[in-house]
């Protein structure tokens, strides 16, 4: 599956650096609970966020041959001192703007360590877009603020989570997306205000894990809903009952994916 170009991913990096510093500076409550990763408060999420920046920075500015351990990374951990919000949003926008650099002036095309699949500088534009499209739903929700995305970004976005998942299963590294197979079973994802075949997604089972394709076709349950709140469910974000989504079919095959579509 062909995903969105290299500068849409560092424009998309830029963008939601900025989203998540406008939490910052418009008096969000630093301290509150994020209800989506209930271990962290609001701070502690953005200083996650804004850690992986770094790292990714790093990593592509130098052009890494193998991973680098936190502790080398300079700044990671963010500001001294924390719920100052000036000095967080200082941080967080140095360390967006410094990854959009790396990334620009590395291409995509240029050997990077990663986790993954692809080992180029592409692999983490695409990667931290989309890090930061999730983890940015997180922020906002803790706020109490509406969440939106742009279209092509969340499509992309359930594509790179279904290949990571594909990736992951088939390392074996993973006791639940290891469990993502069974002998039948589909699941037909369905955005309701977008159209075409780009607007949904097919996922099969077998005994030697899943497949995927975009495409309409009929499943053993179907999940439809606007695209951003599709893609917070299939996220783990929304709960499935939330307004706007609706669940056809066999329900427990959908709970099965959603218990194990996970990594790390």
């Amino acid at each position: 599956m062909t995903s969105l170009a290299h500068e849409r991913f560092c424009d998309e990096i830029t963008r939601q650096v900025e989203e998540l510093r406008e939490l910052v500076t418009s008096g969000a409550d630093l301290s509150v609970t994020v209800p989506t990763c209930p271990e962290w408060s609001l701070e502690d999420l953005l200083r996650h966020t804004g850690g992986a920046l770094r790292w990714v920075e790093l990593l592509v500015r130098t052009r890494a041959t193998e991973n680098i351990p936190d502790e080398q990374v300079p700044g990671i951990a963010g500001p001294d001192v924390r719920g100052d919000a000036a000095a967080l949003d200082a941080w967080l926008a140095e360390s967006g703007a410094a990854l959009v650099t790396a990334l620009r002036e590395a291409g995509p095309d240029t050997r990077v360590w990663t986790w993954a699949w692809r080992q180029d500088a592409g692999f983490w534009a695409r990667r931290m877009a989309q890090e930061l499209t999730v983890h940015r739903a997180d922020a906002v929700l803790a706020a109490g603020r509406p969440y939106r995305v742009a279209p092509d970004v969340a499509a992309d976005a359930i594509d790179e989570w279904l290949e990571i998942l594909r990736f992951v299963q088939g390392t074996g590294t993973d006791p639940e997306a290891n469990e993502l197979r069974r002998s039948e079973g589909s699941i037909h994802l369905h955005a309701t205000d977008a159209s075409g075949p780009d607007a949904e997604w097919l996922i099969e089972f077998g005994e030697d894990g899943f497949t995927w394709r975009r495409g309409h076709e009929k499943a053993t349950v179907a999940l439809k809903g606007p695209l951003t709140d599709l893609l917070l469910a299939f996220y783990r974000r929304l709960p499935l009952d939330a307004p706007g989504l609706e669940v056809l079919g066999d329900r427990d095959v959908l709970e099965f994916w959603l218990k194990r579509a996970s990594f790390g």
